[in-house]
């Protein structure tokens, strides 16, 4: 993926933004609604579904493209709800600018403008650094091709938000999701958008199981895959 690449942006169907990529024809989230993408596929079936399956007292999050901060932004909102701290990991190989991250309104958007300084400081945080963001969330924004990522038994749960497969295949295949594996605990979730066969099949070759799950608005499915508490 090019650094130089054009950006637009788009006003999605739930009224949130996003960033669309006219070169390639993609999104950073669903054309069908970025917030209602965000807060179904990763809080719903992943933070609220690890927490209440594990009763964690505190959660360690790795996202598979950082991007706008959306997901990392909802996520901080919800730890402040449940009082649980988080440590998250946001990857990223070709960052959003702090403009271009203030013009999707994300703050106005989930009624949090209070927080607007809170979702700046996600984007100004230095790179390859710890910085608690807020009371309980403390972030890490790495610099880095998804390819090199060679975390070992880390996480509790994993956001896989790369771009989609017909314009990145090489983020879908099962080398990655190995990585992937390595990178979560017994007993980990990883949760994403993607609903395709080829996908579900990469996953469960590494050794994950998978299960289907209703998709957001647009798509018919999604996956989640656990990491089984006794590892192969």
């Amino acid at each position: 993926m090019k650094d130089k690449i054009r950006r637009e942006i788009i006003v999605t169907n739930d009224g949130s933004k996003t960033i669309h990529l006219p070169d390639i024809n993609e999104q950073y989230h669903s054309k069908h609604g970025a917030i209602n993408e965000a807060k179904h596929v990763f809080i719903d079936y992943g933070l609220q579904h690890i927490l209440a399956k594990n009763k964690h007292k505190s959660l360690t999050i790795l996202e598979i493209g950082f991007g706008t901060g959306l997901n990392g932004f909802i996520t901080l909102l919800e730890s402040e709800k449940m009082g649980i701290p988080i440590a998250y990991t946001g990857v990223e190989a070709y960052p959003v600018t702090l403009d271009e991250a203030r013009l999707m309104n994300y703050p106005q958007t989930l009624n949090a403008m209070d927080k607007e300084a809170v979702f700046d400081k996600l984007h100004q945080s230095e790179w390859e650094h710890a910085t608690e963001i807020a009371k309980d969330f403390v972030l890490i924004k790495r610099k880095q091709l998804f390819e090199d990522i060679t975390d070992q038994n880390c996480f509790d749960l994993i956001y896989f938000d790369a771009f989609g497969a017909r314009v990145q295949p090489d983020l879908w295949t099962v080398d990655i999701f190995r990585k992937m594996y390595e990178a979560i605990r017994l007993g980990g979730v990883l949760v994403t958008y993607a609903a395709k066969g080829s996908v579900r099949r990469a996953m469960q070759e590494v050794g994950f199981e998978v299960e289907r799950l209703p998709g957001p608005p647009g798509k018919r499915e999604m996956l989640r895959a656990t990491k089984p508490q006794s590892d192969k």
